[in-house]
């Protein structure tokens, strides 16, 4: 990490804009989801539940594409628009995570404090949002859905991931 980034990043913590941590809990999370769904078939990944938006599968599928389309939208650069058609497996979605997940960390390690404030516009969306904003709407999005996965997990008698963030030890985002 160069002396500029190390500044930054310390920045980062020092002025309480510390929501990188929460990527990376949601992050760790996850990919703990990915191995639990290992135990499953592709049959009941994809099949059809009540609530949420339909799937443990899509609902992976959707959670990535929402966070991939946010930070993309911050920064200013075109929507693009993944069809789960392409990503109907559990190694597929886990794929399409990692992959996106390094782009994103990119965009994460810049010095956030100074992008706070600025306004957002996206094409999905008439009303314009504060990065911050954006930021915590992508965890808290996140958060709900991991919600649902746990409630579909005892739906079929299955015990959750674990979703408390005490205790957790998060890799560093310079390691993506």
């Amino acid at each position: 990490m160069t002396k500029a980034n190390s500044y930054c990043y310390k920045q980062l913590y020092r002025g309480g804009f510390t929501l990188i941590n929460f990527f990376k809990y949601n992050w760790q999370v996850r990919d703990e989801w990915f191995e639990w769904c290992n135990q499953l078939s592709n049959e009941e990944l994809i099949k059809e539940r009540t609530g949420g938006v339909g799937s443990i599968l899509y609902t992976l599928f959707h959670i990535i594409d929402v966070e991939y389309s946010w930070v993309r939208g911050i920064q200013g650069k075109e929507d693009i628009v993944v069809g789960f058609a392409h990503y109907d497996t559990l190694e597929r979605v886990k794929s399409l995570s990692d992959r996106f997940r390094n782009e994103i960390a990119e965009f994460l390690k810049k010095n956030l404090d100074e992008l706070k404030e600025k306004a957002v516009c996206v094409a999905w969306d008439e009303d314009k949002y504060t990065v911050e904003e954006i930021l915590h709407h992508i965890i808290a999005h996140e958060i709900h859905h991991i919600g649902q996965l746990s409630v579909w997990s005892r739906e079929i008698e299955l015990n959750p991931v674990p979703a408390n963030f005490i205790g957790r030890k998060f890799k560093s985002i310079h390691s993506y």
